[in-house]
């Protein structure tokens, strides 16, 4: 991530503890170092700054506000770990994105869950109150055990874990809880993500070419880039989507095709979340004539129109 857009991180949790520090009301304060950190990565977009790091900085943003939101919450002594899950768990978010969260308690807190159930809803209403759209679930590690042998989706997001606060004893036990020697072998569940893959293409008509298409969920999508990675993360331990190239399941030009064209949907995505103000995934008419417009389109006759060009180039 460039320096720049590294900074809008670091610069958000520190304008946001100096206004806590002068006596600014939390609520307001939270929602204007979000509000002010989302600006700047649109100044980002529109100055062309690339879309990875855009995204990236979006996850680093919001582990910014979380933490403090965290530490205003909980006593440093607290039986609990806040552990970030799902797409936020790589660190990629986008302008509406869900932010996944997890939160672990340590086995002993459940005979006490009442008073901290109190306490964790009080911080998820206060990050919902702030703007964040958190999805968010609150388990001990025999209950994540439990859970993910029972789901593979639960094992996919707990299997982009990334620790962010609290008792990292407890992150550490889930990881091993929910390996692939205790857990969904690599086998199993890449039979079970394939089955998950068809059932989801037909449900999108089992093709790429809908007229508004869904760019994550259509047959080549994003969710399929996903799934790559999901199935190089259990079978090989892959952190990147490169690893591949080093196991020899990709070639350097596949590689790259496939960054490419994740690089391509992360910014019809990103200005998609922004132009509706919301988590949008579908492509709609409504929105892909502003969206040519925007990625440099122009009508070059009565038939060449910027609207088609711009989804020649999605298809």
């Amino acid at each position: 991530m460039s320096g720049g857009l590294e900074r809008v991180a670091v610069g958000a949790g520190e304008e946001l503890g100096r206004a806590l520090a002068a006596g600014a009301p939390p609520l307001a304060a939270f929602r204007e170092a979000l509000r002010a950190g989302n600006q700047r990565l649109f100044d980002g977009f529109d100055v062309g700054v690339p879309i990875v790091d855009l995204v990236m900085a979006r996850g680093r943003l919001v582990d910014a506000i979380l933490l403090q939101a965290w530490q205003r919450h909980l006593p440093g002594d607290a039986p609990a770990a806040l552990v970030a899950v799902g797409g936020y768990g790589r660190g990629e978010l986008h302008p509406a994105s869900d932010v996944d969260i997890l939160i672990l308690l340590d086995a002993p807190a459940v005979e006490g869950r009442a008073a901290v159930d109190s306490v964790l809803e009080a911080l998820i209403t206060f990050l919902w109150d702030i703007g964040l759209e958190v999805g968010q679930s609150v388990r001990t590690v025999a209950e994540c055990v439990t859970e993910a042998s029972a789901d593979v989706t639960v094992m996919t997001n707990l299997l982009e874990a990334r620790y962010l606060a609290g008792r990292k004893g407890l992150f550490e036990a889930m990881r091993e809880a929910t390996a692939a020697d205790r857990i969904w072998d690599s086998e199993a569940f890449f039979a079970a993500k394939s089955r998950e893959q068809r059932a989801r293409w037909h449900k999108y008509g089992d093709t790429a070419y809908n007229l508004e298409p869904n760019i994550k969920e259509n047959p080549g999508g994003l969710r399929d880039i996903q799934m790559i990675c999901w199935v190089a993360k259990r079978h090989f331990g892959a952190d990147t989507l490169h690893d591949l190239v080093t196991h020899g399941f990709l070639t350097e030009g596949e590689h790259l095709s496939l960054i490419e064209g994740q690089a391509l949907l992360w910014r019809i995505r990103f200005q998609l979340h922004r132009l509706a103000g919301r988590r949008e995934d579908r492509l709609l008419f409504d929105y892909q004539r502003t969206l040519a417009k925007d990625f440099g389109f122009v009508d070059d006759g009565d038939d060449n129109l910027a609207v088609e060009q711009f989804m020649q180039q999605y298809y």
